[in-house]
């Protein structure tokens, strides 16, 4: 992949920062007034992403998943089948890294080549404004990414428990997808199989906010919606950090102890929009996923057409039965972190992608004169890349890759 092979200026690691006991952060850390925490976000208990029991019945659970994607774009599952002694303890552990010794943790200083290992910043741009935060970063899945020399060796419990953690989220995630299939009335293995199959890829994410002095300055992380498929999200069950952005306000999530956040991410985004820009539903059919009839006999020839990925009918599966039309109402959502002046904050985000070698586009035969491609063709390599470069950004990421369309003369 072409990236920078090292970062731009020496990097800070903020635990030093906290733990310094100054009572004022360094400047590259103040955020503009307007991108700094409100006192007037939504924090009220009854405000708040939906909660999902993933034992109830299938068909139930299907029907709330489906609705908090198109309402949030955000919910919480519980009952979920992971063990809650191993979150705990692999949230534990990895808080017990974030303690070693730092001598340790720059054993596996990170480089923005992958961004695998011990980081403090995201973005490679000179004189950036930074975040409040440290994390560690993994490839979990496929295990011919995995890289052994970079999971710390301490603690010793470290690489045992992060292994069984991640193999119990991967198949969380599938079943995440089975439920979303199921929402979609299609097989219950469609959506996996759009993904690539057992070509699906993880990574792990554990982000650490140290205590701030000022924290009404300052972000974790700044605003911006995740790159991949869907991300899974454990968070401290006492020590709240987490904002989604809902009509324009910035709710506090509360979190469910031994739950886990859930939230789908750009790709999806990406491809719903091309998809949805490209091709007229009849929305009175779109259980049956009818089209409008001049369109019927193209779509049936794309299907048949050996160039048709599955991952691209998924999009187009996804795009009808949610109604993702025109406006792309479907969206990965923005979110953020705050940070606190009383209480440190880790949580562990396992995003799941689909294969990093799809390209996210329409199809071809799809593509009109009246109805071009919204965004540029871009797999996930490539678009993982472009979010390396230029660190979180709320929705201007995807907003960037948008093609500017040229008049039509008729």
């Amino acid at each position: 992949m072409d990236c920078l092979q090292d970062w731009p200026e020496p990097i800070v690691r903020v635990q030093s920062l906290s733990e310094s006991g100054a009572s004022t952060i360094p400047a590259r850390y103040i955020k503009p007034p307007n991108d700094r925490p409100s006192p007037t976000a939504i924090s009220n208990c009854h405000v708040s992403i939906p909660v999902i029991d993933m034992s109830a019945d299938p068909e139930h659970v299907a029907r709330v998943v489906s609705s908090a994607c198109r309402e949030w774009g955000f919910f919480q599952v519980v009952n979920h089948g992971v063990d809650p002694k191993l979150m705990r303890c692999a949230r534990d552990t990895w808080c017990g890294f974030f303690h070693e010794p730092m001598e340790i943790k720059q054993q596996y200083a990170n480089s923005p080549k992958t961004y695998e290992g011990y980081g403090s910043r995201l973005g490679t741009k000179k004189g950036a404004l930074l975040d409040w935060g440290d994390y560690y970063f993994l490839h979990v899945h496929p295990p011919s990414l995995i890289n052994q020399e970079k999971w710390p060796a301490l603690p010793s419990s470290l690489r045992p428990t992060t292994d069984e953690y991640t193999q119990e989220l991967l198949k969380l995630c599938r079943r995440l997808m089975r439920v979303l299939s199921k929402g979609l009335g299609l097989k219950e293995g469609c959506l996996q199989e759009a993904f690539g199959g057992d070509k699906d890829g993880a990574c792990l994410r554990v982000n650490f906010y140290p205590k701030c002095p000022q924290p009404d300055l300052t972000l974790g992380l700044s605003p911006h919606s995740d790159p991949g498929g869907m991300t899974v999200l454990q968070v401290d069950d006492h020590v709240k950090g987490l904002q989604v952005c809902k009509d324009g306000a910035w709710v506090t999530v509360q979190p469910v102890p031994d739950s886990f956040i859930i939230n789908i991410a750009d790709q999806i985004e990406i491809c719903l929009l091309n998809m949805s820009h490209v091709i007229h539903l009849d929305q009175d059919k779109v259980t049956d996923f009818h089209i409008y009839s001049k369109q019927e006999q193209i779509l049936r020839d794309c299907l048949n057409h050996p160039r048709f990925s599955s991952y691209a009918m998924f999009c187009f599966l996804l795009t009808s039965k949610f109604q993702v039309l025109s406006n792309g109402a479907y969206k990965s959502v923005e979110h953020r972190v705050m940070v606190s002046s009383t209480a440190e904050r880790l949580s562990m985000a396992f995003f799941y992608n689909p294969c990093s070698d799809i390209p996210l586009a329409p199809i071809p035969q799809l593509v009109m004169p009246d109805r071009p491609p919204l965004f540029q063709p871009m797999t996930f390599n490539e678009y993982r890349l472009y979010i390396r470069k230029n660190g979180p950004k709320g929705k201007s990421q995807v907003e960037s890759l948008k093609i500017v369309p040229k008049a039509v003369h008729v």
